[in-house]
Formats: structure tokens, C-alpha cells, sequence
């Protein structure tokens, strides 16, 4: 009889432990649910930019108790686009240029346009480089002409911008040109051996092939026109003006003036203004602690962050921060 009462117990006790597990399961599961997850795919992992992400989810993971974000890699802005479009991104990495075309079903994105992409945060501007000899006889692009000229691996951005430039400028691409397809390193050695009269190159500064080419191969930085760069923006509206300051290469003594497009983060219109708005206001409230281990930002200026970028739609939550910082 003892032995029985002995075993109830022992069956209530393990009965109500029961309970009290399933009881604390389900408000783990409830304190999970009220998380946010964000998937945030960015760049290929062997760039800055997917460690760069990484930082930011960490940063959001550590100061927002309501989020889970994680950083993942990926092919780059037209994946970012069309995982944002698809609904299996919150947040994505991509430059205006094509965040317009997914915008408006254009380009790599025809008949597919993406009426919920927003902008959440402006990062910074990738220069166009252009890169002559000295014995060249170049000092614009109309002198071009004829001349042996590196625009890029065939398809490449730097062709594509090539292309867009010089036919905006009344060169006609490639035919005006002795166009060499090949890409920043190849361009530095025919240019030492005066193979070549020069280079076309987009990135964001200082750039080691530039700094080559200025440095051993009897190079300048070009300008661009101010009324080419209006004209350009006419058509193409993602082009901003972009000064690269006098000293950022070897024997620059002058500001360079040249056009430019900016990278961003991009969000959705369909994630909670609440949520975008913590994610900006904690980015940039931290922004001087990522700054210091992330070297993209570097060349980021806070109040720019809401420049250049082609007319897009900026996320409401996130232009409740601007507009509290002024920026709007």
C-alpha cells in the first residue's frame, strides 16, 4: 500500500515537472516569435562587404533585443534584388543603379518591377576612374578617339560604365575606340610598356591599380565635364558628382571631378516601419564603433546618407530617423 502511494507521488511529481517544462518550452517559443528575423544577404565572402554585414547584424543582434539578423553571402545586387522581390530577404545589398532597374522592371529586371523596394541607408559612392598617360595627348574624354583604350572584361561593370560615358559624350563605343578588354591588372602592364594609352576603372578609393598606374606607368586621373555629368543624369538618374579629393593618389595635386554611384542597404516597404526605423537609428547611433573595424566605412560621410539615390523611395521607418536628425 505504501509502495503504491509512493508510486502516485512519484507519477504526480513527474506529471507536474512535465508541465513545467512544456509551460517554459511555450514561452521560449513565445519570446522567439516575437523576434524579427532578418535575412540580409550581401556579397561574396571573400569582399568587404559580407564581413561588413556580419558586423551589422552583430551590432543589431547585441542592441535590439526584438531582432534576429544574420548576414549571409551571395552572388551580389541583382541576387540581393531578386531575394528582396521573392520575400526571402528583409534586407539586401545592391547599388542604385540597379535597385533602379529592379524598381521600375528595367534592364536585368524587364517586366519584373519591384514596386516595394526602399532604400534604408546610403553608403558610399563608387567613383569612375579614368586613367590616361601623360604622352597621350588626352586631357577629355572627346580625345579618346582612336586611342588604345582598357574598358573592362567584356559584360563587366567597368565596360557597361565605359559604354554609357563615352556614347553620352559623343564617342561612339567601341567603334571610336582601339578598345583592349581586359581588366585593372593587365591594363597596368600595357600601359608600362606603352602599350596602351589608357584605362577605364570603377571603385572605390584609393584603388591599388590606380595608384599603380599613377605611380609606374606615367599615369593621370582624367576629369569628367560637369555638363556630361548632367547629361548623364538626364538619362541615367543614379549618377550623382563626386569629387576625389587632391593627395588620394601619388602625384595628384588637384581634386579630380568625375561621377559616381552610390551602394546602399535596401529594405522592403512590407517590413514594419518600427523594425527599420531601430535598425537605421542603431546603425548609425553605433556608427563610429563599426567604422572602426570596417573599412568601407571609412569613405562613408553620415550626411550624405540620404544623397544620390536616383529618385528611389526611402523606407518610412527609416525616414522617421532622418527626419528627426534633419536630414529630411
Amino acid at each position: 500500500m505504501k509502495k503504491s502511494r509512493v508510486l502516485v507521488m512519484l507519477a504526480v511529481v513527474a506529471l507536474l515537472a512535465s508541465s513545467m517544462v512544456f509551460a517554459a518550452g511555450a514561452q521560449e517559443t513565445g519570446a522567439k516569435a516575437q523576434k524579427t528575423v532578418i535575412n540580409f544577404p550581401t556579397a561574396a565572402t571573400t569582399g568587404a562587404v559580407y564581413p561588413l554585414g556580419a558586423a551589422m547584424c552583430n551590432l543589431w543582434n547585441t542592441k535590439l533585443p526584438n531582432v534576429r539578423a544574420s548576414a549571409q553571402a551571395s552572388a551580389g545586387g541583382i541576387a540581393n534584388l531578386n531575394m528582396l522581390a521573392d520575400g526571402e530577404a528583409q534586407l539586401g545589398v545592391a547599388v542604385t543603379s540597379i535597385m533602379y532597374e529592379s524598381f521600375n522592371g528595367i534592364g536585368s529586371f524587364e517586366g519584373r518591377p519591384n514596386p516595394n523596394l526602399r532604400v534604408m541607408i546610403g553608403l558610399y559612392s563608387n567613383p569612375n576612374q579614368v586613367v590616361v598617360t601623360d604622352n597621350s595627348g588626352i586631357d577629355s574624354l572627346a580625345d579618346l578617339a582612336g586611342k588604345r583604350f582598357a574598358s573592362g572584361a567584356p559584360g563587366s561593370t567597368t565596360e557597361v560604365e565605359t559604354s554609357i560615358h563615352l556614347n553620352t559624350s559623343g564617342i561612339r563605343y567601341p567603334d571610336d575606340l582601339r578598345v583592349q578588354y581586359v581588366g585593372f591588372t593587365e591594363a597596368i602592364d600595357l600601359m608600362r610598356n606603352k602599350q596602351l594609352d589608357g584605362a577605364w576603372i570603377m571603385a572605390g578609393i584609393p584603388n591599388a591599380a590606380v595608384t599603380e598606374m599613377l605611380s609606374t606607368a606615367g599615369g593621370k586621373l582624367l576629369n569628367l565635364d560637369e555638363s556630361l555629368i548632367g547629361k548623364l543624369q538626364e538619362k541615367y538618374p543614379w549618377y550623382g558628382a563626386y569629387t576625389i579629393p587632391a593627395g588620394t593618389y601619388p602625384g595628384q595635386d588637384s581634386d579630380v571631378l568625375t561621377s559616381a554611384i552610390k551602394l546602399t542597404i535596401c529594405t522592403d516597404a512590407r517590413v514594419d516601419d518600427d523594425v527599420i526605423y531601430e535598425l537605421t537609428k542603431s546603425f548609425w547611433e553605433n556608427f563610429e564603433e563599426l567604422k572602426a573595424t570596417q573599412a568601407p566605412l571609412k569613405k562613408v560621410n553620415p550626411k550624405d546618407a540620404v544623397k544620390d539615390l536616383a529618385g528611389l523611395p526611402i523606407h518610412e521607418g527609416a525616414a522617421r530617423y532622418y527626419r528627426e536628425i534633419g536630414l529630411l
